[in-house]
C-alpha cells in the first residue's frame, strides 16, 4: 500500500523564529504560522477562520529563518507531518501534538498586489522545474536532466 505524508502551507509568522542548536551543533528553529481560510456560507456571508501551525526547521533552513523571517512575514512551507507524544509531568496523562517538519521554505513578498512568490526560497534538494512544452528535449518525462551528485549548494547565497 502506498503512503504519502506531504504538507504545503502559506501563512504569516505569529512570532519571530527561535533558533537553538543540538548538542552536536545542528541548528533547529521553531516557527509558528497563522493560516487564514475565507469562504462564503450558504447565506452568502463571508466567513473566516484561522489555523495555527507549529513548524520545525533544521540545518541551513533554520538559520535562514532566524536571519530573514520576522513576526507577520508571509512564508511558504512544504514538509511532512509528525506526531510528538509525551507524558504530562503535572497530570501524568499522555499528551500528543501534531507538527510540521519543514523540508522546503520560500520567503514570500508581503507587498500589496505581489501576486505570489516574489521572494527567495531554500530547499535541501534542488528544485525541479519543467521547461515549456515547446522546449522539451533530452530525457523522458519524469527523469532528471542532471545527476543528483552534480548539484552544488552555494552557502554564500541564502536562497
Amino acid at each position: 500500500m502506498a503512503n504519502l505524508n506531504k504538507v504545503m502551507l502559506i501563512g504569516n509568522l505569529t512570532r519571530d523564529p527561535e533558533l537553538r542548536h543540538t548538542p552536536k551543533g545542528t541548528a533547529v528553529s521553531e516557527i509558528s504560522m497563522a493560516i487564514n481560510r475565507v469562504w462564503n456560507n450558504d447565506q452568502g456571508q463571508k466567513q473566516e477562520e484561522t489555523t495555527f501551525v507549529e513548524v520545525t526547521l533544521w540545518g541551513r533552513q533554520a538559520e535562514l529563518a532566524q536571519q530573514y523571517l520576522t513576526k507577520g512575514r508571509p512564508v511558504y512551507i512544504e514538509g511532512r507531518l509528525q506526531l510528538d507524544s509525551w507524558d504530562d509531568k503535572e497530570t501524568g496523562k499522555k499528551r500528543s501534538k501534531l507538527r510540521v517538519i519543514g523540508e522546503n521554505m520560500q520567503f514570500l513578498s508581503s507587498g500589496a498586489g505581489a501576486g505570489g512568490n516574489s521572494g527567495g526560497g531554500y530547499s535541501e534538494r534542488p528544485q525541479q522545474t519543467s521547461p515549456a512544452p515547446q522546449e522539451r528535449s533530452g530525457p523522458p518525462q519524469g527523469a532528471s536532466a542532471a545527476q543528483a551528485d552534480d548539484f552544488q549548494e552555494d552557502d554564500d547565497i541564502p536562497f
